[in-house]
């Protein structure tokens, strides 16, 4: 869950929100603090307490009235809990609650608007969530919440306010004419003492900073004059992405200045890639895409940006993970209350992925193009070369820590030593079943030479199956391979 607020989190309340859920994780996984291993009632207690204060801590000037105050009022109530989870959480929740009566008070612009912060508003919520989890009880006031949102969105309009979630903001409403004009958020790599100086940086840029992350990926969010000046500043840090920057009250802009809203294409592709190489090549076969980094799957949140990103009436969407299929399908669930029309194929390898793009006609129907796609996707076989970290028990037999391990469709079904003649012995299995064409994907883990030795060991030994060669760069693997 942090992990997925991390990477999807929108304005100042989404940030403030994943890293309330990172100091949470850090707690009850034993993680930084490693004060508790297990949930009970008083690692709850701790877990809350350390959310609030590493929220608060991210924010550059805290302000009363968002929903930092409500996570250190759920905090301080929490605190004064005895009993179990569900004792603590109901406590939580009622303190989050009072809280926000209270922001009103606390907010000029939101006692002119006539409303409670919507981020501390949201929080509530989740608190609502956690204590029906513990307790198996609904709580009454979810339903009131979400109406109490809805009258909140009325009640802003109705002002020509437009009130954002303030968590930390020092300037609550967008399109003030005395604030900055930019909203700039990205995804960064970086090491620690380069987010430090990025801090110190973006501050004197202008407002509203909140940097939440670690563990090498942060994200960022500022209101800035100098959209242009943000982003360098995250260069000059790290490997920033999935930069967003919006004028506000004029829509998104890349950087310097304003974009008219383009028309929405017919239909479109949505991919998950597993290195910088492949999101490349579906790059230029007009696929938007989505970097899967090893260890680091992309959650629903992602997705759904990223069908949005696209900016189509249809959009056909391919995971390219097995392990991806339940995400990616409740991404395409929400894309299409939003009235855009997906298919999902369950793509399983992203040469299965490829050789659904290959077919793809945006000038087909678009049922008959998700038929064509599907189709060619199934008569894909894949496999895998990996290196066993640790010795284990295969459907192969054991393995070794170093041992190279070749999978097809999903199970292991060769072990051996040495990693081209691994993959050769994969890959003969493979086409003894008949086959046209080969796909080797060659990440940078693999040594030079295993591409042109498959190559050429594809060429002598079946006349009649042709060799594409891709180079997929850090794809987690160093290689994959592809039979159609």
């Amino acid at each position: 869950m942090a992990h997925g607020a991390l990477i999807g989190a929108r304005g100042n309340s989404g940030t403030i929100l994943a890293q309330l859920l990172r100091g949470m994780a850090q707690v009850l996984a034993g993680g930084e603090t490693g004060e508790v291993s297990h949930c009970d009632g008083a690692g709850l207690r701790v877990a809350l307490r350390h959310a609030a204060d590493s929220a608060r801590q991210a924010v550059a000037h805290p302000v009363e009235g968002t929903v930092l105050t409500v996570a250190a009022a759920a905090a301080a109530a929490a605190e004064k809990a005895e009993g179990d989870c569900a004792a603590v959480a109901r406590a939580a929740y009622e303190g989050a609650g009072l809280a926000l009566a209270g922001t009103p008070e606390q907010l000029a612009v939101l006692r002119r608007a006539g409303v409670v912060d919507a981020g501390g508003r949201g929080l509530v919520t989740v608190l609502g969530a956690l204590v029906e989890a513990c307790t198996g009880e609904a709580v009454n006031e979810l339903s009131r919440a979400r109406e109490a949102a809805r009258e909140t969105a009325a009640a802003v309009a109705g002002a020509h306010a437009r009130v954002e979630a303030v968590s930390g903001a020092e300037n609550c409403v967008e399109g003030d004419d005395d604030g900055p004009a930019y909203e700039v958020i990205y995804l960064l790599e970086a090491a620690d003492e380069a987010v430090a100086r990025l801090r110190t940086r973006l501050d004197a840029l202008g407002d509203s900073l909140v940097v939440v992350g670690g563990d090498g990926l942060w994200n960022v969010h500022v209101h800035v004059d100098d959209a242009g000046a943000a982003v360098e500043a995250g260069v000059e840090a790290g490997r920033p992405y999935r930069i967003r920057i919006t004028h506000f009250g004029a829509g998104d802009v890349h950087t310097g200045g304003e974009r008219p809203p383009r028309e929405r294409v017919q239909r479109a592709v949505v991919a998950v890639v597993p290195g910088e190489g492949l999101a490349g090549l579906y790059t230029e076969a007009g696929a938007t895409t989505v970097l899967a980094r090893p260890g680091e799957p992309p959650a629903s949140g992602e997705l759904v940006q990223a069908v949005r990103r696209a900016h189509a009436r249809e959009v056909v969407l391919l995971p390219n993970d097995a392990e991806l299929r339940h995400t990616a399908a409740a991404a395409a669930e929400q894309a299409r209350t939003e009235g855009i029309r997906v298919a999902l194929i369950p793509t399983r390898s992203a040469v299965q992925g490829i050789a659904a793009l290959a077919v793809h006609e945006p000038g087909r129907r678009f049922d008959e193009d998700v038929v064509q796609m599907t189709s060619a996707a199934g008569a894909t076989r894949y496999a895998e070369v990996l290196v066993a970290e640790h010795r284990s028990w295969t459907s192969a037999g054991i393995c070794q820590a170093g041992d190279v391990l070749g999978l097809i469709d999903g199970d292991v079904a060769v072990i051996g030593p040495d990693l081209t003649a691994t993959a050769e012995t994969l890959l003969d299995r493979m086409l003894r079943a008949g086959g046209e064409l080969v796909t080797l994907v060659v990440g940078d883990e693999a040594p030079e030479s295993v591409a042109t030795h498959l190559e050429t060991h594809v060429r002598e030994s079946y006349l009649a199956v042709d060799t594409l060669v891709y180079r997929g760069g850090r794809q987690g693997s160093p290689l994959l391979i592809g039979v159609e």
